[in-house]
């Protein structure tokens, strides 16, 4: 196959790209690699992407990384659909102004709780600081306050009436918020409308790539609990 991409479930914007790509019928060569196992660590993996991180595509032998670079890179090569990332430029303007918003409006704020609340305790196996997991709980939440009334406040979806990339990639990230057991519909009525949709419209593509996800968040709910509340 001409296309393969490198990839780990566990990770959102690796689950962005595949499901882009299942959704959009793109033939390509899926090349999971295991972070737990550190399989991107590996000198095969190096070769490959000399910054050893995933995603990464291979395309005929050019190499990209960075899951918003290679969405774009995706779209003028027409190897996702039209729809999702739109031709004109005033569509393509607002799509790129959410992707460039979400780096530290949603994704940084949502990262930080995430790694404090369930990465840390995990990786040592010590209980997270209750103050530490507050102060980061409070930044996302006024976080998510913001995508739900400035974005998804005026719009259908988060660029306007029309579902695209933008809102894949919002989606997929609040998906992360749960395994620290954190509802990001409870108090956010606008996100509690339009995720559903969001889903919906990628499946089956979009439940495949959260099955992974999705059993790591059950195994792990009665633990969490205790720590996060």
């Amino acid at each position: 196959m001409s296309l393969k991409l490198y990839y780990d479930f566990m990770s959102p914007p690796c689950r962005v790209l595949y499901v882009l790509l299942k959704t959009s019928k793109c033939n390509f060569e899926p090349k999971l690699l295991d972070m737990g196992k550190g399989h991107q660590l590996k000198p095969e993996y190096e070769a490959i992407n000399r910054f050893k991180k995933i995603p990464a595509i291979d395309h005929n032998g050019f190499i990209l990384m960075e899951s918003v670079a290679i969405t774009k890179y995706l779209a003028r090569e027409n190897m996702i659909s039209k729809t999702l990332y739109p031709e004109d430029s005033k569509g393509q303007a607002r799509v790129d102004e959410y992707l460039e918003w979400q780096h530290v409006g949603l994704k940084l704020p949502g990262n930080l709780f995430f790694r404090t609340a369930f990465i840390n305790p995990l990786l040592t196996g010590k209980s997270p600081d209750p103050k530490q997991v507050d102060s980061y709980k409070q930044k996302m939440i006024n976080a998510l306050e913001e995508f739900d009334t400035l974005w998804l406040g005026c719009n259908k979806f988060v660029t306007g009436d029309t579902i695209n990339v933008a809102d894949l990639f919002a989606a997929v990230d609040l998906e992360q918020l749960k395994l620290p057991n954190f509802d990001p519909t409870a108090d956010f009525p606008n996100i509690a409308k339009w995720w559903p949709k969001v889903r919906e419209h990628f499946n089956p593509c979009y439940d495949e790539a959260h099955v992974i996800l999705n059993k790591v968040i059950k195994l792990n709910a009665s633990k969490l609990n205790k720590n996060i509340k």
